[in-house]
């Protein structure tokens, strides 16, 4: 049997990565991870579990005892229950950054997101996907777009939030990540500023046919 393929997909919030993961993924039949919703599982069960966000090593340990697990249609659970849309409420978005900048949760959830993207062929999205993450991906990608393009585009999933405090919120975020935003290497730049989301998934689906 032939090892698993994997390709990476990187880049900063706005910029496309789980629309077009999510799309690759189903145009090649691989396996779909999204490594941000695990942290926003971590993140769910910590805030019901009454476990301090600034603990890491308490985090960690959470983490390890309760893996995050994906099912059929993206689902997404932790601790035997389907967080899939628990886990896009405001509360969630604000309280995420904290539980993500923890070294010992990282090092948790790298070493699960190693095992579920070497299950089989996966397009696996984030942030620090190609670098650390799977720095052995065959095809890695580094999806950017324009700012305002960014703010569209996130002002669309968070329907009723201003946009003028979106783009300060991603102004933040972008500052805050930069710490886990890496690009390889060797990762193609695409910039889908003005590419529809076929567009984007054609480029990438020919990669990963060249590399095959």
């Amino acid at each position: 049997m032939s090892a698993a393929m994997i390709v990476a997909i990187d880049g900063p919030a706005g910029a496309g990565k789980s629309s077009v993961a999510r799309a690759l993924a189903d145009r090649l039949g691989f396996h779909y991870l999204d490594t941000g919703a695990m942290y926003r599982a971590l993140t769910w069960l910590a805030l019901r579990d009454g476990v301090a966000l600034d603990d890491g090593p308490g985090l960690a340990a959470l983490a390890r005892q309760r893996p995050v697990e994906f099912g059929d249609q993206d689902a997404v659970s932790i601790a035997g229950v389907d967080v899939t849309r628990a886990i896009r409420a405001p509360e969630i978005d604000a309280a995420v950054p904290v539980v993500a900048r923890h070294a010992e949760v990282r090092d948790v959830m790298r070493e699960r997101q190693r095992l579920l993207g070497h299950a089989g062929d996966s397009v696996i999205e984030g942030r620090d996907i190609g670098v650390v993450v799977v720095p052995d991906a065959e095809v890695k990608v580094w999806l950017v777009a324009d700012p305002a393009v960014r703010v569209r585009r996130r002002h669309a999933e968070r329907a009723g939030i201003d946009e003028e405090a979106l783009a300060e919120d991603l102004l933040r975020r972008d500052e805050r990540d930069a710490a886990n935003t890496h690009r390889a290497d060797d990762a193609i730049e695409v910039d889908t500023t003005d590419l529809t989301l076929d567009e984007v998934v054609d480029r990438i689906a020919g990669l990963v046919g060249v590399r095959r």
